[in-house]
C-alpha cells in the first residue's frame, strides 16, 4: 500500500503526518517529523476551455491534451467547457466530452462531465463569447441533456424559455450557473429560488465578470449570489478580480466560493497571438484580450490561483478548500475534495512555496 508523508492540509488545520492509500485513502497517521512538503486534496476545475494549445471544441484528442496539461498543475478532476458556437458544433463538443468520459485520459484527471457555457447567454454580455447565442428552447435543452454529460450549464435568466430550462436542468441534476447576463438583483434572486425549488443547485459563472457589478442602489446578480445558498465561480488570476474583491467574497461565502481557471488554449504557451472560439486573442504578461480590449478567458492554472489566495492573506487550509472541498460539494462529488479516509486518493504534493511536486489520481501517480 503506497503512503506519503508531509504537512497534510486538512479542512481545519495542517497536520504533520502520513497518508496510507490504494485508490482510496485508508489512514491518516500523525508524524512528529514529517517532511517539509504539503499534501493537499486534488484540485477540481469546473470551468476550463483549454491549455497547451488545445481547446475543448477541437474534439477528443484536444480534450486529452488540455486535461493532461492541467493535471500537471494539480487538477485531478476537470469539466471540459464549451463556448458559444453554432449549435451543431456545441453538440459535437458534448459528444466528444461524453466519449472521453467513457475512455479515461491516460495520465490525466477524472473527467466528471461537461460545463455547457454558451450558447444560452445574453448577446449583451458576451464577454469573450462569440456571437452565436441561442435561447434555451425545450428542444435544445432536450438535446443537451441527451448527451448524458452536462454537469454544469451557464444560463442567463432573462432569456426567453429560461424559466422552463432552469427547471429541467435542475431536475436532471445539472448545476445551473447564472452568467453572461444583464439580470439585476431581483431577477437573479428569483432564478436562484426557482432552481432550488426544482431541487437543483444554483451557481454563478465567473462572478464579477460578464455580469453587472455591485452598486449601492443596484446590487446586481453578484449580491444575489453572495446573499443566497448559491455557489459562485471566481477566476482569481488578479486580472479578472482584484484581491480586495476576492477577500470580500471569501469572507462572505467561504464555503461556496469556487476557484476556476476559465483557461484557454494559450495556457502554458509563451505570450503571443492565440484564439478562443474562433476569435483572435493576444496574450501579454499573463492576460488574454480580444482586439477590442475585452478579457478573453485566462491563462491561469489552479496552482497559481492557490498561491494568489495565500498571497492575499488566506490561510492555506481555507485557500485549498476553494479548489477542492467547495467545488466537490458544488458538483455533488461526495467522494473527493478533502483528505479523509474513504475518499479517492486524489492528491497534490507541493513544495514549501506551493509549487507542484507530484500529482496522484485515484492512487496512481500521474505527474
Amino acid at each position: 500500500m503506497p503512503d506519503l508523508s508531509g504537512q497534510l492540509v486538512l479542512p481545519d488545520r495542517i497536520l504533520p503526518g502520513r497518508l496510507s492509500f490504494t485508490d482510496r485513502l485508508h489512514a491518516i497517521t500523525p508524524e512528529a517529523h514529517a517532511p517539509e512538503q504539503y499534501i493537499l486534496p486534488g484540485f477540481i476545475d469546473c470551468h476550463v476551455h483549454g491549455g497547451d494549445g488545445a481547446d475543448t471544441m477541437d474534439g477528443v484528442a484536444a480534450i486529452h491534451t488540455l486535461s493532461r496539461f492541467h493535471a500537471r498543475h494539480g487538477t485531478t478532476t476537470l469539466l471540459p467547457t464549451t463556448i458559444t458556437n453554432p449549435w451543431q458544433d456545441v453538440l459535437a463538443a458534448l459528444a466528444a466530452i461524453a466519449e472521453v468520459m467513457r475512455q479515461p485520459v491516460t495520465h490525466g484527471p477524472d473527467i466528471a462531465g461537461a460545463h455547457l457555457e454558451g450558447p444560452f447567454v445574453s448577446p449583451h454580455r458576451l464577454g469573450a463569447q462569440p456571437p452565436f447565442t441561442l435561447d434555451p428552447t425545450p428542444e435544445r435543452v432536450t438535446q443537451a441533456l441527451a448527451s448524458g454529460c452536462v454537469r454544469v450549464v451557464t444560463l442567463a435568466p432573462e432569456l426567453p424559455y429560461a424559466d422552463t430550462a432552469m427547471d429541467r436542468f435542475a431536475k436532471a441534476g445539472v448545476r445551473v450557473s447564472l452568467g453572461h447576463t444583464t439580470a439585476g438583483y431581483d431577477q437573479a434572486e428569483q432564478a436562484i429560488c426557482r432552481i432550488c425549488a426544482a431541487g437543483g443547485v444554483a451557481g454563478g459563472t465567473h462572478m464579477f465578470n460578464a455580469m453587472p457589478g455591485i452598486e449601492s442602489r443596484r446590487p446586481g446578480p453578484c449580491a444575489a449570489l453572495m446573499c443566497s445558498d448559491a455557489y459562485a465561480e471566481m477566476i482569481f488570476d488578479t486580472h479578472h478580480v482584484h484581491p480586495g474583491t476576492y477577500r470580500l467574497a471569501q469572507r462572505v461565502m467561504p464555503d461556496r466560493l469556487v476557484f476556476v481557471t476559465d483557461a484557454m488554449r494559450a495556457t502554458g504557451l509563451p505570450d503571443g497571438p492565440s484564439q478562443l472560439g474562433g476569435q483572435d486573442v493576444m496574450v501579454e504578461n499573463g492576460t488574454a484580450r480580444l482586439p477590442n480590449g475585452s478579457l478573453a478567458g485566462s491563462v491561469l492554472t489552479l496552482d497559481t490561483a492557490l498561491r494568489n489566495a495565500v498571497a492575499a492573506g488566506t490561510p492555506l487550509p481555507q485557500a485549498a478548500a476553494l479548489l477542492s472541498q467547495n467545488p466537490a460539494r458544488y458538483l455533488g462529488l461526495a467522494d473527493r475534495g478533502a483528505l479523509a479516509p474513504g475518499h479517492r486518493a486524489d492528491l497534490v504534493v507541493m513544495t514549501p512555496d506551493l509549487h507542484v511536486r507530484e500529482v496522484w489520481v485515484a492512487g496512481a501517480r500521474i505527474a
